[in-house]
């Protein structure tokens, strides 16, 4: 079962496929099965051409594995793998030449 542990909007800095884009969609996603549970953190970057335009587009979207065992969801886990988020973003981001605006959410931050 996918589950979206957190997701949040913030402004961003980005160009790719010769679209600039203004906006980030930041997740931790949580993936069980057969008694083995695995998280991913992710973010995707969309144009953001409005204050409504919140429509994330694929073609900009990045994930990476952060953890991978025998067990369940923990939120002592969720916890620890929240405080790592922003690092764990920056470094996908960067590695595309983008970043995430920290200090300008979107919106409120939804856990699941």
């Amino acid at each position: 079962m996918v589950i979206n542990v957190y997701s949040q909007y913030f402004k961003a800095q980005a160009t790719f496929s010769g679209v600039e884009r203004r906006g980030a969609l930041v997740l931790l996603i949580s993936d069980s099965e057969a008694g083995t549970i695995s998280y991913k953190v992710a973010v995707s970057f969309f144009p953001h051409r409005d204050p409504e335009d919140f429509s994330v587009s694929y073609d900009a979207y990045f994930e990476k594995d952060v953890y991978h065992a025998p067990g369940r969801r923990s939120k002592k886990r969720e916890a620890a793998l929240l405080g790592s988020l922003r690092s764990e973003v920056d470094a996908l981001a960067s590695e595309h030449d983008a970043c995430v605006d920290w200090e300008h959410p979107l919106n409120e931050a939804r856990m699941g």
